[in-house]
C-alpha cells in the first residue's frame, strides 16, 4: 500500500487542486477565454456538484455508516441505493464537478488539468484502496454492486 493512500482528506485534495488551477490561470493570463455568463454557468455547475456531495453524505448518515474517507474499513453498511445506484462515488464526483465549475469560472483551458489531476489522484489513492477494503468487508455483495454501477458516472 502506498503511503499516500488514505492520508489526505479528499476535500483538501480538491482545495489544493483549486489553488493550483487558480495559479495556472494567473500565470498564463493570455490563454484565458472569458465569456459573458461564466459566473452564472459556474454557479449552476457548482450547485450540481454540491448537491451530489450532500446527497451522498446524507445517504451515508441515514445508513449509519462512516463518512470519513480515511478509514473505509470502519464502514458498517454497503450503501447501494439512492444516488449510489448511479455512481459508486457521488461525493468524489461532486467534488470533481465543483472543480469543473471553478475551471469554468476561471475561463482558462489549462485549469481543466486540475479537474483531471484531482480525479486521477482520488482514483489512485482513495477509490481503488476503498474498493479493496469494501471487497474485504462485503465479499460478494460489493463485487455484484461494482458490476452494476460505474465508479464515477
Amino acid at each position: 500500500m502506498s503511503w499516500l493512500e488514505f492520508r489526505i482528506p479528499p476535500p483538501l485534495i480538491a482545495l489544493a487542486a483549486a489553488a493550483a488551477m487558480w495559479l495556472v490561470a494567473r500565470s498564463y493570463p493570455g490563454w484565458a477565454m472569458p465569456f459573458e455568463r461564466r459566473g452564472a454557468v459556474a454557479i449552476a455547475v457548482a450547485l450540481i456538484g454540491v448537491a451530489l456531495v450532500i446527497t451522498g453524505a446524507i445517504q451515508f448518515r441515514r445508513a449509519r455508516t462512516t463518512l470519513t474517507p480515511l478509514n473505509p474499513a470502519a464502514a458498517s453498511t454497503l450503501v447501494i441505493s439512492g444516488i449510489y445506484r448511479f455512481s459508486r462515488n457521488p461525493m468524489y464526483l461532486g467534488l470533481a464537478i465543483v472543480l469543473l465549475a471553478w475551471a469554468i469560472y476561471l475561463s482558462h483551458p489549462l485549469a481543466l488539468l486540475g479537474v483531471g489531476a484531482f480525479a486521477a489522484y482520488i482514483q489512485r489513492f482513495q477509490i481503488i484502496p476503498e474498493e479493496k477494503a469494501l471487497r474485504a468487508l462485503f465479499p460478494g455483495a460489493y463485487e455484484a454492486y461494482a458490476r452494476q454501477v460505474r465508479r464515477w458516472l
